[in-house]
């Protein structure tokens, strides 16, 4: 079979919408201005930001407010897979593909995405940055995928939004790379996805149509 591997954040799931969700939901428990959502969501950086420092900023600003529920578990509580992207995924396994989800984070929010909106009965396994000791874009991830299949790197895809981390991760074990833009212009200079779409769903019918 062959190897598609996916990204979770952002492109499987809208991760920053289910944060944005959290964030809206923490201000209006704790009494907090509306007006803050923005500047919350902005110092979470798309998940980039290191948990450390966004908890140190909340509680800074906010006078020591518990911030620990909101972040380990406001987003993972409000994640969900898209019907087209669901749909897609269904069609490529029952194509032959064998799906891996190929994440970077920690492990107990990224399984609990998965599992929360049933990503877990669609794909074959996932392969969690923190649990391996390394992350995208290191070779060792996308080798991890590929053993956990039970597959050869050689013809495989990889999936995602992130330049730096999807894309030239997958150039540097071979593989073939979809960059879901999101409306976003491709800035990188030095490499280039094979073919970039606008969504997910479209990026993996664009592989296994290929």
């Amino acid at each position: 079979m062959p190897l598609l591997m996916i990204d979770l954040d952002n492109t499987l799931v809208d991760r920053d919408a289910a944060f944005r969700a959290a964030a809206a939901a923490f201000l209006a428990e704790h009494g907090l201005p509306e007006a803050d959502l923005d500047w919350v969501t902005d110092l979470d950086g798309s998940g980039y930001t290191p948990r450390p420092e966004v908890a140190r900023a909340l509680a800074e600003r906010y006078g020591g407010i518990d911030t620990r529920g909101f972040l380990d578990h406001g987003t993972v509580e409000r994640i969900g897979l898209a019907e087209p992207v669901r749909g897609a995924l269904v069609e490529a396994v029952a194509g032959g593909w064998s799906c891996v989800i190929v994440t970077n984070g920690r492990t107990v929010q990224q399984e609990g995405k998965i599992r929360n909106c049933g990503l877990d009965r669609l794909v074959h396994g996932w392969v969690i940055s923190e649990a391996l000791g390394c992350k995208k874009p290191a070779p060792e991830i996308f080798h991890a995928a590929a053993d956990l299949a039970g597959v050869p790197l050689d013809g495989s895809w990889m999936i995602g939004d992130s330049a730096p981390a999807d894309i030239r991760g997958a150039l540097g074990v071979g593989a073939r790379s979809v960059w879901v833009s999101g409306g976003r212009t491709w800035a990188e200079t030095g490499y280039r996805p094979t073919a970039t779409t606008p969504d997910t769903a479209s990026a993996i019918r664009h592989v296994t149509s290929t």
